[in-house]
């Protein structure tokens, strides 16, 4: 370790060639921030507890680091996993928050692209640009940016740095904060177009591609039938997606408020293609009875979808067995989807897997996959990089409409309340838009701003 990275008090990241590539932000951020100058920011404080706390601004570490003024972040349905404890290595002070746009601020030394009073949005993970993965836009598997041994152990490789993710993705410091360090920028932000304004960009940096990659990934062809398994904004846009793909009947798989919300927001170019389950009206487990898998093969002409799509994770037990087994210890993640999935589809049907799975999981039905010949699809963290940009198109040529997914908009300053009320459902709240100090007007169409 260099004399400036002792007294930074960060080490270097070592990627598959053993080549320094970037340094990571540490658990404690005081160290690699600006002690003369805060900022607001979302911190997490233990297991069901976060704050917004005023910390140190950051600061450049290395020559291709970009500061960013951030005018948009957002909050998404996994970072309830970080809020329940339920990813490793989270420490108590991290800052969250994996989606932001915002205005450059300073730039290291080496950066070549971006300019100082440009709108950039970020893309969620963290790439090199230049490894086996980067050089075919596959930035969630680059190879360069999270030296972390635990995830190396438990998933057989590496995946990328995340910002606001836990030390298990590279320990970055994330975006629901004022001000945010993006090491590579000129490889990690997109320009934002004057046409086009925050509130439509800033969906570039996650759910946007993480939704299309979901429906592309596992593919849709024309007629196809779908089932959805989650209706966030992930599966709500997933939906849409596969809609446009060709797809003949949507079907989304959740509860109420959330099944309200999505045919209300549906567009009306796809109004007759949209069916709803809602599973808690439903028996479990019982196939005499009235079940999700029964009911999507009666809406699917008794065979079931051709395609399935996982946008809802593991974390959330609908049985006590699994729940037990979770609050045991014996597995990370319940198999119930990924059963009801994986029953449900046709014979040789497609189940994609876009919902956060972090672990091990006990109980799946292996055997329906080997004998019907379904296809189990991990889409993996969506490759930010190998979609941003003609998403960006469809925005600016207004085939795309971000903004309808997004249903509130807060404050910096609350956006712990904003957490506790996404967790519930409260609200009818579906996707947000945080704004800073430092955002522009709502552009037209875009929630009036609340307080909660």
């Amino acid at each position: 370790m260099s004399v400036a990275q002792a007294a930074y008090g960060v080490e270097k990241l070592v990627g598959h060639d053993d080549s320094a590539i970037i340094k990571q932000d540490v658990a404690d951020y005081k160290e690699t921030g600006d002690a003369s100058s805060t900022m607001k920011a979302l911190v997490w404080l233990g297991k069901n507890k976060v704050a917004v706390q005023d910390v140190p601004r950051p600061k450049i570490l290395e020559d291709g680091d970009v500061i960013l003024k951030v005018t948009g972040s957002t909050v998404c349905g996994s970072d309830l996993h970080l809020l329940h404890g339920a990813v490793i290595e989270l420490n108590k002070g991290d800052i969250l928050g994996h989606e932001f746009c915002g205005i450059v601020d300073e730039v290291g030394p080496g950066v070549r692209k971006c300019q100082r009073g440009r709108r950039y949005v970020a893309s969620f993970q963290i790439a090199c640009g230049d490894c086996f993965f980067c050089r075919q836009k596959l930035s969630s598997q680059c190879e360069k940016t999270n030296a972390n041994q635990a995830a190396k152990s438990m998933y057989g490789a590496q995946t990328a740095g995340m910002f606001g993710y836990s030390h298990f993705t590279g320990g970055f410091a994330g975006g629901q904060a004022e001000y945010v360090r993006v090491p590579l920028g000129d490889v990690n932000l997109l320009e934002i177009p004057d046409g086009v304004p925050d509130e439509k960009a800033l969906y570039l940096s996650d759910v946007l591609p993480t939704s299309y990659n979901c429906a592309h990934d596992t593919a849709i062809y024309d007629g196809d039938h779908v089932a959805v398994f989650g209706a966030g904004p992930i599966g709500q846009m997933a939906g849409v997606f596969a809609a446009n793909a060709g797809a003949a009947k949507i079907i989304f798989v959740d509860t109420e408020p959330r099944l309200s919300v999505i045919k209300s927001r549906w567009p009306a170019r796809h109004a007759d293609k949209i069916e709803v389950v809602d599973y808690k009206a439903l028996s479990f487990g019982v196939t005499t009875q009235d079940t999700v898998i029964t009911r999507l093969k009666q809406l699917c002409g008794g065979r079931g979808p051709d395609v399935a799509l996982e946008c809802a994770a593991g974390e959330y037990a609908k049985g006590w067995l699994h729940w037990l087994e979770m609050l045991a210890g014996a597995e990370t993640d319940t198999s119930e989807i990924l059963n009801e999935m994986v029953e449900s589809v046709r014979n040789y049907g497609r189940c994609g897997v876009t919902g956060i799975y972090v672990g091990y999981t006990n109980h799946f039905n292996i055997g329906s996959v080997m004998q019907r010949g379904i296809r189990l699809i991990g889409n993996g963290q969506a490759p930010v990089h190998k979609y941003w940009e003609d998403l960006l198109e469809q925005i600016k040529t207004g085939e795309l409409d971000p903004l309808q997914m997004v249903s509130h908009r807060y404050r910096i300053e609350d956006i712990d309340k904003v957490y506790y009320a996404f967790e519930k459902k409260q609200d009818g709240i579906q996707k947000v838009f945080i704004e800073t100090k430092f955002s522009l007007p709502a552009c037209e169409g875009s929630p009036k701003l609340s307080s909660i």
